[in-house]
């Protein structure tokens, strides 16, 4: 069975931040969402679990981090074509969060750009082609 990877981050305004997951393109799971957290399936592998401030202390007695601030973490996902990484940081701004919060990379064999949610937390967005990545 394949490893599942569950991203959990605490936002500060649940509903903006599932309004900006779903327009990303990760659907809502209703199964495992309430009035406190708002899980999104990015695919069958990867889910992120959004939670209210609330709801995360619950989880760890370290305050959540003001991404807007400081670095925490960068998560990238991989995309099948570099229009699905250029429709998916274009989404972004309109969504409520912010497109290109890092200088765009493309290396010919490999595309990316970065976003950030409304809460700050950055992600790049990737597609690489690795029958044209340098060899050695």
């Amino acid at each position: 069975m394949a490893k599942q990877l569950f991203i959990n981050m605490p936002v500060r305004d649940l509903a903006k931040s599932t309004e900006f997951y779903t327009a990303i393109g990760a659907a809502k799971n209703p199964q495992f969402s309430d009035d406190a957290t708002s899980v999104h399936v990015i695919s069958e592998t990867i889910f992120v679990m959004l939670m209210t401030h609330q709801k995360w202390a619950g989880f760890t007695k370290k305050p959540a981090a003001d991404a807007h601030r400081t670095s925490e973490v960068m998560l990238a996902i991989s995309c099948d074509d570099r229009q699905t990484v250029d429709t998916m940081a274009n989404t972004a701004a309109p969504a409520g969060g912010k497109a290109d919060v890092n200088p765009v990379q493309d290396y010919g064999f490999m595309y990316n750009r970065s976003f950030e949610d409304p809460d700050g937390h950055i992600w790049e967005a990737v597609f690489m082609d690795m029958s044209q990545a340098p060899q050695g």
